[in-house]
């Protein structure tokens, strides 16, 4: 893996390894070091709407990177960052389901990149957002369905191979809600 060039995206990818490595547990340090670094990255702009979604996307980037580079599993990886995204969109008071949707996007994207295994990041970033989702003031299936909008987004523009994967990985019960996929695609006929 090359290394990537100082600023501030090594730096919250640097502090991620960081707090993987200390405390051992990977949603904790991801959520704690995603979070603030969100929440520092608006405060900076001045601007939420597109600073934050550029934030995001960066931080995601940089959270799955760190992860990887440490050997953490893509699953658990992908649960972190998406707890660690609504918290911190929280606190900035943007946390929407279209928040889940790009922040799933991101991960399956960015799984993809460092070689990941796309269906357990599937899995765990439907499995955070439905954790989340009551955080946010959302049910647990609209949450389930916007991950799962986003996962499939990101995976047809990977391919279909990454499709295939992630469609496989959202079918059956996720967390307690069933056919993940299938609800998104009534979703967006609905929409």
């Amino acid at each position: 893996m090359t290394q990537e060039p100082g600023g501030p995206l090594a730096e919250v990818k640097d502090s991620i390894v960081a707090a993987i490595k200390g405390a051992g547990e990977i949603t904790d340090a991801v959520v704690d070091t995603f979070a603030n670094s969100l929440v520092n990255a608006v405060e900076k702009s001045g601007s939420v709407g597109t600073a934050l979604t550029s934030a995001t996307a960066e931080v995601v980037r940089s959270a799955i990177r760190g992860s990887s580079e440490v050997g953490e599993d893509a699953g658990t990886a992908a649960k972190g960052v998406m707890l660690g995204i609504l918290q911190g969109t929280k606190e900035v008071g943007t946390a929407t389901l279209e928040t889940i949707s790009a922040t799933a996007k991101a991960i399956i994207k960015e799984t993809s990149e460092v070689g990941g295994n796309l269906r357990a990041a599937a899995k765990g970033a439907v499995e955070g957002a439905i954790e989340g989702a009551k955080d946010i003031g959302v049910s647990a299936e609209e949450a389930a369905s916007a991950a799962a909008n986003g996962l499939l987004k990101g995976a047809g523009d990977i391919g279909d191979t990454a499709v295939t994967e992630v469609r496989d990985a959202l079918t059956g019960t996720i967390a307690g809600v069933k056919d993940v996929w299938k609800e998104s695609f009534k979703t967006d006929e609905a929409g």
